[in-house]
């Protein structure tokens, strides 16, 4: 099955557990982007995902124009981050620090929402790095090829139509 295709069927079962299935907007290097159920967003996977990872981890960037929300990043840790531990997010070097709690991590706020896509825009490497509660180290790598393109497609895409 053609890459591309495999990404899209992959990220469409990950992306809603929801009964609506999600219509697939495109595959832009290493993200697809998705819209339904009220959302559109931009998704994709770490480069690498531990074979004994008991959920699928993503980075996405989403959009509820039902909810005046739009452009909010979204990250499924690939292992349970240890309670207190600071969860980071690099983009070529330039380090972010994510909220979050178990598996889940999040921009802080609005503004923070705002640089972190700025870097991914232009960035090449994206890196999610924590502490699992077994106290090893997570690192979750994700490649920016295509993610300025996807996330502009789901932010067209929830644009309210008149």
């Amino acid at each position: 099955m053609p890459r591309g295709r495999t990404f899209l069927l992959v990220f469409a079962a990950l992306a809603s557990a929801a009964a609506a299935q999600p219509r697939p907007l495109g595959v832009f290097g290493g993200w697809g982007a998705f819209a339904g159920d009220g959302r559109c967003y931009a998704i994709s996977q770490p480069a690498e995902v531990p074979a004994a990872a008991p959920w699928r981890p993503f980075a996405a960037v989403g959009h509820w124009p039902g909810r005046s929300a739009g452009g909010q990043l979204h990250v499924r840790l690939s292992r349970e981050k240890r309670q207190g531990s600071a969860v980071l997010l690099k983009i070529d070097g330039v380090s972010f620090q994510l909220a979050g709690g178990g598996r889940e991590a999040w921009a802080p706020d609005a503004r923070a929402d705002r640089e972190i896509q700025s870097a991914m825009r232009t960035g090449i490497d994206m890196v999610v790095e924590t502490r699992a509660t077994d106290g090893a180290a997570v690192h979750d790598r994700y490649g920016l090829r295509g993610a300025a393109t996807a996330m502009d497609a789901a932010a067209i895409a929830c644009i309210p139509r008149r």
